[in-house]
């Protein structure tokens, strides 16, 4: 655990727990059925608590993964090649015209087509996930819509205090190298998250979902 990692998830956490429960003026409807306290498989959460700021608690002791770069990217997509494995987020504009949005006393967004979302929570988006694409050798793994349609306003990179284009997004792989963890963070005025999506044995798992934490 890195000494950056560390203070930055303490920030967060201090402040989700003590402003955003206070100024929050709304009902989150947001599930946790997805988040890391959720996980059964050992392995996996063993892997995900050395990265993720859900596995915060767990994280002592545990040492890096391997991780892919990010090869390109802008302000609509991020790809990483590495390792024989290639993977692709991309980004469409939301067109609130073609979604049923439901408002909390008609200011504060709380579904899209029936069900809450993630990114700028009780806002409209601007953007929204339209494909994971993973590509391992010759194999696509093919990621269900399900998995990212209620992604919203995804960050894939950020400029540093030197004005360095960097990401917090990575990709991950198990130390046998069997299991690919896909990582975004999204960070927002309203609660950030961050997602993992696990992919095993070349086909996809699950997806990992924690979020109320405050952009710094």
């Amino acid at each position: 655990m890195t000494y950056m990692r560390t203070l930055f998830v303490l920030l967060l956490a201090t402040i989700t727990c003590c402003t955003f429960a206070q100024e929050r003026e709304f009902p989150d409807f947001r599930s946790k059925k997805e988040n890391f306290l959720r996980m059964q498989e050992k392995d996996i959460r063993a892997d995900l608590a050395s990265f993720t700021m859900g596995g915060m608690d767990e994280s002592m002791g545990k040492g890096k993964l391997a991780s892919i770069p990010a090869t390109s990217y802008g302000n609509d997509y991020i790809t990483f090649s590495g390792d024989n494995i290639q993977v692709t987020i991309k980004a469409v504009p939301f067109d609130e015209s073609k979604h049923k949005l439901q408002f909390y006393n008609k200011e504060h967004l709380v579904r899209i087509n029936g069900k809450p979302y993630y990114g700028n929570y009780g806002e409209i988006p601007s953007t929204v996930i339209s494909s994971v694409t993973v590509l391992i050798g010759k194999d696509t793994v093919a990621i269900p819509a399900a998995a990212y349609a209620d992604l919203y306003e995804p960050d894939f990179t950020y400029l540093d205090g030197s004005g360095v284009v960097k990401s917090y997004n990575k990709v991950y792989l198990s130390p046998d190298k069997s299991k690919i963890y896909i990582y975004m963070l999204n960070r927002d005025n309203t609660g950030s998250y961050e997602v993992t999506w696990v992919i095993k044995d070349k086909q996809y798992l699950r997806r990992v979902i924690d979020f109320g934490f405050l952009k710094q």
